[in-house]
């Protein structure tokens, strides 16, 4: 495996986490244990871009249509993210990440919120990796609200007209700073993008892999770095090499 000095680090790295319920399952445990070695792989992943040099990172974390989950299991799932956001808050600092956060985010309950606000704001001066957690997101939704969020400007007199470029429409949308994908990585043998960042990803490098999100760690980060590395990115131009 090639070092990182060795290869093309991609500036914004999107991942799909999937497979967490399968893993546990595999295994004969209970899919909230499945979920708790999520976390502890985004931490491995989180560690290793800062240590590479990855710019952005943003974690397909909890999605619009998740909502549909049996409410036991939502439930669930924000217990463990709002125990995470505490428990992970330390080292992030420690490791000068910053966390940033987008979707439909007054969905989440209440108590989630605030932890979230808190840890965006303990971490808003860190000037590492910038981690983006996707949270009761949906890339058509993100649209839909840039839309309406443009809407809702002209009608208050502060937009006299539409966008006209893609410059202008990027300044509606959750995050305007996050950049365009370089490498979506999606685990778990499903190959689709599921509704996931679908405006910042209209030239990402897709990766699939069978690797289940709890076995996904630095090697197969760098494996897929390595592969995104050989590739050629020509965004409609052709190679006159």
């Amino acid at each position: 495996m090639p070092s990182a000095n060795e290869l093309k680090i991609p500036v914004h790295i999107a991942v799909i986490m999937d497979g967490n319920g399968r893993w546990a399952r595999q295994r004969g445990l209970p899919r909230q244990l499945g979920h708790r070695q999520g976390v502890k792989a985004l931490r491995e992943i989180v560690r290793t871009c800062g240590e590479i040099g990855v710019k952005f990172l943003t974690a397909f974390t909890f999605s619009t249509e998740n909502w549909q989950r049996p409410a036991q299991e939502i439930e669930s799932l924000m217990k463990l993210l709002a125990r995470a956001i505490e428990q992970e808050q330390a080292e992030l600092i420690k490791n000068n990440v910053r966390v940033r956060a987008i979707g439909r985010l007054t969905d989440l309950p209440e108590w989630v919120q605030k932890k979230l606000r808190t840890l965006i704001s303990e971490t808003k001066t860190n000037t590492g990796l910038n981690l983006t957690l996707a949270l009761s997101y949906g890339g058509r939704a993100e649209i839909i609200d840039a839309l309406k969020k443009a809407y809702a400007l002209w009608r208050s007199g502060r937009l006299n007209r539409p966008p006209r470029t893609e410059e202008e429409f990027t300044q509606l949308l959750y995050d305007p700073e996050l950049p365009p994908v370089d490498l979506l990585i999606r685990t778990g043998g499903e190959q689709r993008i599921s509704n996931f960042l679908l405006w910042q990803s209209a030239y990402a490098e897709l990766l699939f892999t069978e690797t289940l999100w709890p076995d996904f760690r630095r090697e197969q980060l760098m494996a897929a770095i390595a592969d995104f590395s050989r590739r050629q990115r020509r965004f409609g131009r052709i190679d006159e090499k």
